[in-house]
């Protein structure tokens, strides 16, 4: 196995995993976290984190594969979509 084929693998397994890891990341930011509380007092829930869900997407330039995560160990979120 090479070195890119490795790469590759791991690549796929945080695709999975990357919309978790950015929620992850605003929970444990303070200042990131009190700005999600006030677009989710003004927006709405669903709203602020099916944004959040597509500003990913966007940025990774990421495609939906057919499953979804319903345990992810971020509490700002119930289930997310998984990315390949």
């Amino acid at each position: 196995m090479s070195g890119k084929n490795i790469a590759q693998k791991a690549i796929a397994r945080m695709n999975k995993r990357i919309t978790n890891e950015i929620f992850l990341t605003i929970q444990n930011d303070r200042e990131l976290m009190l700005e999600y509380l006030r677009a989710v007092e003004a927006s709405g829930l669903d709203t602020v984190n099916k944004t959040i869900g597509k500003e990913v997407k966007k940025a990774y330039l990421l495609t939906n594969i057919d499953d979804r995560e319903d345990d992810p160990s971020c509490t700002l979120i119930q289930s997310h979509q998984k990315f390949e």
